[in-house]
């Protein structure tokens, strides 16, 4: 390099650095690729409406900054401990103390008995494939408030009474035995909503005599569907969902102080070429963008990639559905084994998923998509929390294996005639969407007659579907509900878990085991039974698990407070706008 001029370095010495203008300095802007599904805190369980509620509501505690174990009050004034006396000798009773003079964003009180209606209303409520299993398992001991025939359990609001009670200026919950992650499960999903205007918006008034009209409705049907009355730093001031947009603005009243933003919106803008364009012009501060496009957002101007971020998650995970549901269908053609569909049955054929888990080139997606970030993933329980097994059998790719299964599959039938079906994939993931390539292309390679289409549909739609079961394959993820392994065995293999429900999977074998290892507080224990539910999921192979991965942010220089949450909706795209503001990114000037 050709040496400066003295006088050239002697005035870049002297010169100030400059301020870039910081675009809309009062708002922030997110482009993700998923619309929510709905603002009711007691039936989400997607990161696309998470994220969005956890900024207009509030748990009793949170995760201290990026930790998985040390828990802050936020609407509770203490964490519950032995130590503290706020949790009983035998670990059954907890003692929460309320916060006082915290205020609904109508402007009313928050009490105790508005904690109470919430973890309630969150149990009975208990919509089908919804979250009310996360309570109800360690407050009432069973996870649903149905029974195997969807008839209501008589004793389910007298068993939800009981377990959780007020007492002066605390609610106290009554365990029917010890629940070593239960605090963290209410720092994630104890949300408080305001009693009096769940009942004024016609949502459930609390009562025994009214609760099971509110059981398991129609997602549309609640009051807090489409509005919120939440505790947090934002309020709703609207979700567009002709624009694909929810936008919050500042609380004025919140309790911690104001936000410094005025206004947060999260929009899903599934196309990555504008959501580029958009954070190049500074119209966005936050974009999605994942590891196939991180070539072309490294080295922005004004753009920083945060990378090699952790996260406690299972993502993406291939799911095969065992039990189609076939009224209405258009995904699975003729609906029989005759070379134009699938039957509802034809992933209940363990030679049919082994087919396809052979098909699948796991390395190669690793090593090409995930720019080699990332293992190959080892069981549902991911590599940072106990119970993972590294050293678990995996599938690879292998096509000759594959060919056997799908020649063995259904008696010698699914070869002779081949197959047609779709796979769907969430418009705007392209990691998914690769997926369902990969596996389209390996399969038909096999057999002329095998034909899969796949197609990307916008989130609801997709949503709808799997809570149908519908999809004969499925691409989803899991991100923590609460950082412990029971929250991936049994969401991800227990026949009561969230996805099992929709592939109608069972293995009661499986069942033993997962609830035995809740049920251990002896950590050896639990490792012992996490590893054998881990065997037995690659016999079965009742879905594909892919890796175990770390990703990216991806942020104009002139976002502020942003810090790693793992246990945050869609972290690290998702934002606890809360603690975020903007400003100038300092730059140095040339002369």
């Amino acid at each position: 390099m050709r040496p400066l001029y003295p006088l050239v370095c002697l005035l870049m010495a002297f010169s100030r650095p400059a301020l870039a203008q910081v675009k809309n300095p009062d708002t922030m802007t997110e482009l993700t690729i998923a619309d929510a599904d709905t603002l009711d805190a007691a039936w989400q369980y997607d990161t696309g409406s998470a994220e969005a509620i956890l900024n207009i509501y509030e748990p009793l505690f949170w995760f201290k900054g990026s930790s998985l174990t040390k828990l802050v009050p936020l609407l509770a004034s203490k964490v519950p401990s032995r130590a503290n006396g706020l949790i009983s000798r035998d670990g059954r009773v907890y003692t929460i103390p309320i916060r006082k003079a915290v205020h609904f964003q109508d402007g009313s009180l928050m009490t105790p008995e508005d904690v109470r209606y919430s973890l309630m209303r969150f149990m009975l409520q208990d919509r089908d494939g919804g979250p009310a299993s996360l309570l109800l398992q360690p407050l009432v001991g069973y996870n649903s408030t149905r029974d195997a025939s969807g008839k209501l359990k008589p004793n389910a609001y007298r068993d939800a009474a009981r377990a959780v009670q007020v007492k002066g200026d605390a609610v106290v919950l009554r365990l029917p035995k010890p629940y070593a992650p239960l605090l963290s499960i209410l720092a994630q999903w104890g949300l408080v909503v305001s009693r009096s205007w769940a009942a004024q918006h016609g949502d459930w008034d609390g009562s025994e005599a009214t609760w099971q009209k509110f059981n398991n409705p129609e997602k549309q049907a609640t009051a807090f569907y489409e509005q919120a009355d939440g505790t947090g730093p934002f309020k709703l001031e609207r979700w567009d969902r002709a624009n694909h947009e929810i936008v919050l603005e500042r609380f004025d009243d919140y309790w911690r102080g104001p936000a410094k933003l005025k206004r947060a919106i999260i929009k899903s803008v599934p196309e990555f070429g504008t959501r580029k364009l958009l954070l190049q012009a500074g119209d966005a501060d936050v974009i999605y963008a994942s590891e196939l496009q991180y070539k072309e957002v490294a080295g922005l101007p004004g753009v920083r990639i945060i990378e090699n971020q952790s996260s406690v998650e299972m993502n993406p995970v291939v799911y095969f559905t065992f039990k189609i549901n076939p009224v209405g269908n258009p995904y699975i053609g003729s609906g029989r084994l005759d070379g134009d569909g699938i039957p509802p049955d034809f992933f209940s054929d363990k030679n049919v998923r082994l087919g396809f888990a052979d098909s699948m080139d796991y390395a190669g997606f690793i090593r090409d998509v995930l720019r080699g970030h990332g293992t190959q993933a080892t069981g549902c329980i991911p590599v940072t929390l106990p119970g993972h097994n590294p050293r678990q059998k995996t599938f690879h790719l292998d096509l000759a294996a594959a060919k056997e299964h799908f020649q063995k599959a259904w008696d010698g039938k699914v070869w002779k005639e081949g197959f047609r079906f779709t796979i769907l994939y969430n418009q705007g993931n392209n990691e998914r969407e690769v997926i369902a390539e990969i596996l389209k292309r390996n399969v038909e390679g096999l057999n002329p007659k095998f034909h899969v289409d796949v197609r990307p549909v916008e989130w609801p739609q997709f949503l709808d579907g799997y809570n149908a079961s519908k999809l004969p394959i499925f691409t989803m993820g899991w991100h923590a509900d609460y950082p412990d392994p029971h929250d991936f065995a049994f969401p991800n293999m227990h026949s009561q878990g969230s996805y099992p429900l929709a592939q109608h999977y069972s293995n009661p074998k499986a069942d033993r085991l997962i609830d035995e290892a809740i049920a251990s507080t002896k950590a050896a224990r639990r490792r012992k039974l996490y590893f054998e539910l881990q065997r037995i999921e690659h016999e079965d192979c009742p879905h594909l698990l892919i890796v175990d991965a770390v990703h990216f942010r991806t942020q104009r220089d002139w976002v502020r407070g942003w810090t790693n949450m793992p246990i945050f909706p869609d972290d690290p795209y998702g934002s606890y706008f809360y603690q975020l503001w903007k400003a100038p990114a300092a730059k140095r000037e040339r002369r």
